[in-house]
């Protein structure tokens, strides 16, 4: 398997502010295993922050990678040939297509927390997915490596 020519990865963490929350369930916890002594307290404190972090970090672990001739978003594998162009989405135009511009076939990679976006167009007929929305924090890095990898695959 050839690698594409500019390699991309990108993993899309949670925000530091889920960190605080998750130490927040976890004094919830403590808080209503309080009357059942100090010992299910601390319990509570250590088994409800440690599962809130597990909810936060395996939702924040996602991965956008470019590599290989494709572009693997989350569990999607799509080949660079199957892809059209990208469309670097701002805050606002990517609100506008999370809702109201919204295709209910596409394929999303949606973090709310994340405000820039890339729209790729699909272009194999076969698929009846229009394109792919994904939430990214460097859309102009990753558009660059699609096109690259385009180039690479000769399909440009």
């Amino acid at each position: 398997m050839q690698l594409s020519a500019a390699p991309y990865e990108e993993r899309l963490t949670a925000p530091r502010s889920w960190w605080l929350l998750s130490f927040l369930a976890g004094v919830s916890m403590a808080l209503i295993l309080l009357p059942f002594g100090t010992l299910p307290m601390l319990g509570g404190l250590a088994g409800g922050t440690a599962a809130a972090a597990v909810v936060a970090s395996s939702y924040g672990s996602v991965r956008i990678r470019v590599v290989g001739g494709h572009l693997i978003a989350g569990e999607a594998r799509i080949p660079v040939s199957a892809l059209g162009e990208a469309e670097i989405l701002d805050a606002e135009e990517a609100r506008a297509w999370r809702t109201h511009k919204a295709d209910p076939r596409c394929f999303m990679l949606l973090r709310a927390y994340i405000p820039g976006a890339l729209r790729v167009d699909i272009t194999d007929p076969e698929d009846p997915t229009p394109y792919a929305f994904l939430s990214t924090r460097e859309p102009e890095r990753l558009a660059q490596a699609l096109r690259a990898a385009r180039e690479a695959a000769g399909t440009a």
